[in-house]
């Protein structure tokens, strides 16, 4: 069968990737398809009658969405409402998670103005897990949902320390490195995607090493990296314990490996192996633009990003290879309140909505890679390529990767925390502080922020 070419389409948000910053940037930006970003209720929609709504003797399910999250684009609602003529779908869709969720957190804490389902973008579920999980169904009952068919780890960041699972998982951001090959070439590296690999396997300094030897032979103008930011955030979103502990204690001063990451991130800031640029700013997308970097820390949806700022003369020129470490950067889930009007209907459309059939019509639609490792071995995955990448297997790629990210300890407050490090400390290294006065400013940023 040909080969599936993934379009550029949607509008995502970042996660702890350090999901702190993919819910705030990812959500403005198109991506692969990565419909990576969906998130929450409208900020006080509609209260009329939801069950009225759809036509003469139609119930209505709402959904509360943010971003692009590729179920109306995808012909999903469509389908479903031929299967069960007596459904209508009808969703509310905010455009920025910074605009839904404080909404959603809202409307969960007084049990009012929710949509039948409302998606919870990764960043945010941990809090949602540990605050809020009495006004959710446990959704691991609902009809035809099947734990299997999850990767373990996505199907652990939505569940209750007492066994309730409160959000089905859509996607993922499984974490790659992608690479100019035709810079990679002119610094005397390789460019054959396996060997690439082969020169940071499983050691994050290593990957610096190879900025190192970069930079010696380095087209005028460029850097290796893009940022010290997206550095620091794949670092970081391969460890299983960052930020907080097992008992929720915020641990980021005084856990080696974040501090380990930063001053590794600060390093290759000084050095000069990486961009001056905050990622998703008007400045770093010029980057892109003007090929000013070789390579990019890259979960699925980042190469249709790179798609949209490039110029055209750009594709086929990127690849993509495995990175040091296995870890992941964006993805949400749905969720059904207790409190809404059609429950036990809301339930079944989360089901089959997140379902890994669905999941795989959503990847060849959107390019939003599927959190149902079920859909691994379908044509649609495994065929998967891309405009920027050429030939590069990217669905195998990347579902190779996904089944080795590790289960992680995600906080209530990673985006705020992953943001300040990156946007208040290692950007400030790129500039010309020194590595430890960029630590300093980014902690007491973070400590006043996680105080209010």
């Amino acid at each position: 069968m040909r080969a599936r070419t993934l379009p550029l389409s949607r509008q995502s948000s970042g996660g702890g990737k350090p999901i702190a910053r993919k819910a705030l940037a990812m959500a403005a930006v198109v991506s692969l398809g990565a419909g990576l970003l969906a998130g929450c209720a409208d900020d006080g929609g509609d209260d009329s009658d939801s069950s009225s709504g759809g036509g003469e003797g139609k119930t209505t399910i709402t959904l509360g969405l943010f971003g692009t999250m590729g179920f109306k684009e995808a012909g999903l609602y469509d389908e479903y409402e031929k299967l069960n003529p007596d459904i209508n779908i009808e969703e509310n869709v905010v455009e920025r998670n910074e605009n839904y969720y404080p909404a959603l957190l809202n409307h969960l804490t007084t049990n009012s103005g929710l949509q039948d389902i409302q998606a919870v973008e990764v960043g945010n579920i941990a809090e949602v897990v540990a605050t809020q999980s009495a006004k959710l169904e446990d959704l691991s009952k609902a009809p035809g949902v099947n734990k299997a068919d999850w990767l373990e780890w996505k199907w652990q960041q939505a569940t209750t320390k007492d066994g309730q699972t409160i959000g089905l998982g859509t996607d993922i951001g499984p974490m790659a490195i992608c690479y100019r090959k035709d810079l990679f070439e002119k610094a005397g590296l390789p460019t054959d995607r396996e060997e690439v690999g082969k020169l940071w396997a499983g050691d994050w300094a290593k990957l610096v090493e190879v900025g190192e030897r970069y930079k010696k032979k380095a087209p005028k103008g460029t850097t290796f990296m893009d940022s010290p930011g997206g550095l620091l955030n794949a670092i970081l979103s391969s460890e299983e314990k960052r930020f907080y502990d097992e008992d929720g204690k915020v641990i980021y001063k005084t856990n080696p490996v974040v501090k380990d990451a930063f001053d590794l991130a600060a390093k290759a800031a000084e050095d000069g192996l990486v961009g001056a640029q905050t990622q998703f700013q008007p400045a770093w997308d010029q980057t892109i633009a003007n090929n000013k970097f070789a390579a990019i820390s890259c979960p699925p949806w980042m190469l249709g990003y790179i798609k949209g700022k490039s110029q055209p003369d750009a594709a086929g020129k990127w690849d993509v290879a495995v990175p040091p470490k296995a870890g992941n950067w964006g993805g949400s889930f749905l969720t059904v309140p207790k409190s809404g009007k059609n429950v036990e209907e809301a339930k079944k459309l989360a089901a089959w909505l997140t379902a890994p059939k669905q999941q795989t019509k959503l990847f060849e639609v959107q390019g939003s890679f599927p959190s149902a490792q079920a859909a691994y071995s379908s044509q649609a995955v495994t065929a998967a390529k891309n405009d920027m990448t050429g030939d590069a297997p990217i669905g195998r790629i990347f579902a190779e990767a996904a089944q080795q990210i590790p289960v992680q300890i995600i906080g209530p407050k990673d985006q705020i925390i992953g943001q300040g490090l990156g946007d208040n400390g290692v950007i400030l290294v790129a500039k010309g502080k020194s590595p430890e006065e960029a630590w300093e400013t980014a902690t007491k940023t973070i400590d006043n922020n996680l105080d209010k």
